[in-house]
């Protein structure tokens, strides 16, 4: 279904219908490659339905435009429709509709995994300087993204669905991930929203969303950034290997990047953990309520119960 609106929405960009469509990636939305034999090779996103908001999706596209304006980090640019529209709706005869974005192709891969290490002491890097502007930028009037609080991650009125949902939610588990849950909000409330700890963020700074081409590195997707706590972009970078025993060593890197760039407090270091083991639960949501993506298959059931083991940790941690 995705593939279909990207389809329609090729007109709008003055795009050959010779063009070749090739799949990247379906999560919360679906990414395509496109090969045009006139423009050359771009990629179109198409947004899943009522996820983002046109509004919303209009605030991710001004934050990118400062970042490279500002040129903190490296980032596809948008390129617009023939009419100068940022956003498309691509739209069926049936009136089912899709917002579609449009990004320039940058060359590049995955950074691989011998080299962990070193990629988190420039993945910290990224996110400092991320953090650094997200602070100065004057959003415009009616900017708007979501929120990644407690409540919209975990609580009542998660974005991914609720954790409880998760595969393999039996009762010991329930128990464990609800004591874990009610353990991160209390920490959280201790630790507060001030404008020194939650703003801006990327929300989905992984590995996977950075493009390496020799000394270039280029920050991809940010589909997902949000108003949240600063450390919270650590926990989003360890997703889906927060359980691996050489995590320790990769969290000690990240802290040494962001402090090349600038100040980390002790108090921010040390509430990290939390912030992992936010990002995990909400993840047994994500994977509960996204089974058809090739990332919650492969995933399944294990990460919950290894989410219980982490919980278990984290339960018996002193702050």
């Amino acid at each position: 279904m995705f593939e279909e609106f990207a389809r329609l929405a090729l007109p709008s960009y003055g795009i050959s219908p010779d063009a070749v469509v090739t799949l990247l990636n379906i999560s919360e939305n679906g990414t395509f490659r496109i090969d045009d034999p006139v423009q050359g090779r771009s990629v179109i996103r198409v947004h899943r339905t009522e996820y983002h908001k046109r509004q919303a999706v209009l605030g991710e596209l001004d934050w990118i435009s400062a970042l490279q304006a500002d040129r903190v980090v490296n980032i596809p640019a948008y390129l617009p429709a023939l009419n100068g529209e940022s956003v498309v709706t691509a739209r069926r005869t049936d009136g089912g509709e899709r917002f579609v974005v449009r990004f320039a192709w940058v060359e590049g891969s995955e950074p691989t995994e011998d080299r962990l290490q070193q990629d988190f002491v420039q993945l910290g890097a990224i996110t400092a300087r991320l953090h650094e502007h997200a602070k100065r930028w004057e959003r415009p009037a009616g900017f708007s993204r979501f929120v990644w609080d407690y409540d919209t991650s975990l609580g009542e009125h998660g974005h991914w669905g609720r954790w409880q949902d998760g595969l393999a939610m039996d009762a010991e588990a329930l128990d464990i991930l609800t004591r874990c849950s009610g353990r991160i909000k209390e920490r959280l409330d201790l630790y507060g929203k001030g404008p020194d700890r939650f703003g801006l963020i990327h929300a989905d700074m992984r590995l996977a969303n950075l493009l390496v081409h020799g000394d270039d590195v280029t920050v991809i997707d940010f589909d997902d950034c949000g108003l949240s706590w600063f450390m919270y972009d650590l926990g989003s970078s360890l997703s889906f290997i927060e359980h691996e025993p050489y995590v320790p060593e990769l969290v000690d890197a990240w802290v040494t990047g962001y402090r090349a760039v600038k100040e980390l407090r002790i108090e921010d270091e040390a509430e990290l953990p939390t912030f992992i083991m936010l990002r995990r639960l909400l993840l047994v949501a994500w994977i509960g309520s996204h089974l058809s993506t090739e990332t919650a298959q492969v995933m399944g059931e294990e990460y919950t119960s290894t989410s219980c083991r982490l919980a278990e940790e984290y339960l018996t941690r002193r702050f």
